[in-house]
């Protein structure tokens, strides 16, 4: 790619680019919405009770007094957050029921994707038809983890400690309640939430996964065993090719990676090559875009460390047909300059820009191979038939001056005699003698004697 069609493309590049899929809408990529930085100040859309401001419970345990920096999403509103880690966003409320002076939030946009939602059970038939397993240790990911194994699409927990698997697309067929009547703690990790009373919760059994292929525009990637933290000694792969893509755009939605071993590595996926790699010590700082269609998600984790991991949003763009337009050489010497100053200042702030401008899959517009092959032997046979050419001149030529025939038939002069030869090579070589004038002799020098 030449520099013109580069500088062009990083300054044109949100004008030219068509997206393939909706954005995701989920303001929460965690199963209990501690991430959740929404704006919803009231305990549920339809007649919800109204939030208190967090600057104005200094008689509770959380307020922006005893956090004044933000933790937790907290500030000078009364939107709902979540920042004690419980199963879901919550709000403190001014009117109290039986002495409860708080309640969780029903945020229809705070729903981690791959969260299918909360659902009525009637118990016959359950919404998933499948296996069934109970466990005094359940969490989200103990049960997704079993339904995968089984081949199964979805997994659903109830209870805080019954998890179902099953295949059936049909479940919402009881029909689907408020995801506060889903908070019903998991047996085995209190933080996550695992259905209700005669309500159950659904997953994508892909969620957590150590691996995968992915050839959606647009999809959300975990760490492996998400929601619970990522276990020791894992080595995942997970490819994400897209057909027809010119680029794709990035962005970890949380990072949460303690150890300088354990990482995240991108690669180019027809290079294998390492793009960009992050760790405990080297976060992701902001979102980044890679020109490809083809590229692999690597995590590694040692033996030591363990966190909750990471969750990586793609979303894949098409380049829409454009002409080139034409430039005059100023405007095309202050686009470069441009370019190189943004490149400078890139470097100077110290943000990784990575940009890849080409792919094995599409090469690049070259002369193709048999082109040079025949200009090569073209050039080769050129040579040849001069080299031929010349050796019959000389062989000619040789033949003629060696004839004693020849030299015989001639007249021999006198001593004072000069032998004149003259050479022409589309005819041939004439011998004959010269005699030297005297003062009166003006005789033709073709005349013999």
């Amino acid at each position: 790619m030449d520099l013109w069609t580069l500088s062009l493309r990083i300054l044109l590049l949100p004008s030219v680019l068509v997206f393939c899929a909706d954005l995701f809408h989920s303001e929460c990529y965690t199963v209990s919405g501690a991430d959740y930085r929404g704006t919803q100040n009231q305990t549920s859309l339809d007649s919800g009770k109204p939030c208190l401001f967090w600057n104005e419970t200094f008689q509770h345990p959380y307020n922006t007094l005893k956090y004044p920096n933000g933790e937790g999403g907290l500030g000078d509103h009364n939107y709902c957050r979540n920042p004690d880690a419980d199963v879901s966003p919550w709000c403190y409320i001014a009117e109290h029921e039986d002495g409860v002076y708080w309640k969780y939030c029903d945020i229809p946009t705070c729903r981690m994707p791959g969260n299918l939602g909360c659902f009525k059970d009637h118990g016959n038939p359950p919404p998933l038809i499948g296996i069934t397993e109970t466990s005094n240790k359940q969490t989200i990911q103990t049960c997704i983890t079993l339904c995968r194994r089984q081949r199964y699409k979805y997994a659903g927990l109830e209870s805080g400690f019954a998890c179902f698997c099953g295949n059936n697309a049909d479940y919402r067929k009881h029909g689907e309640t408020p995801s506060t009547d889903c908070n019903s703690v998991c047996f085995g990790d209190h933080k996550q939430p695992c259905g209700g009373d005669g309500r159950i919760i659904l997953f994508d059994s892909l969620i957590g996964a150590c691996g995968g292929n992915y050839t959606k525009e647009a999809a959300v990637i975990y760490s492996p065993d998400f929601p619970d933290s990522y276990g020791s000694g894992k080595a995942c792969y997970w490819t994400i090719q897209v057909p027809g893509a010119t680029l794709i755009h990035f962005k970890f939605t949380f990072f949460v990676i303690k150890d300088s071993r354990d990482m995240v590595e991108l690669l180019d996926g027809y290079t294998k090559q390492v793009l960009v790699r992050f760790d405990g010590r080297n976060h992701p700082s902001q979102s980044f875009n890679i020109s490809s269609d083809f590229i692999i998600l690597y995590f590694f984790s040692d033996q030591i460390n363990q966190a909750q991991g990471f969750a990586l949003v793609y979303q894949a763009f098409k380049e829409r047909t454009m002409e080139k337009p034409q430039l005059s050489n100023q405007t095309q010497t202050e686009l470069i300059t441009q370019t190189a100053n943004l490149s400078i200042n890139a470097a100077r702030s110290s943000k990784i820009l990575y940009v890849i401008t080409t792919s094995p899959s599409r090469p690049t517009g070259q002369v193709p191979g048999w082109t040079i092959y025949a200009l090569t032997g073209l050039l080769i046979l050129t040579i040849i038939a001069i080299l031929v050419k010349a050796l019959l001149h000389l062989n000619i030529k040789s033949q003629r001056l060696a004839s004693p025939t020849s030299l015989d038939s001639c007249h021999r002069g006198s001593a004072g005699e000069i032998w004149s030869i003259f050479y022409k090579p589309s005819t041939s070589i004439s011998i004959f003698p010269k005699k030297i004038k005297g003062p009166h002799d003006d005789r033709n020098p073709l005349v013999g004697e």
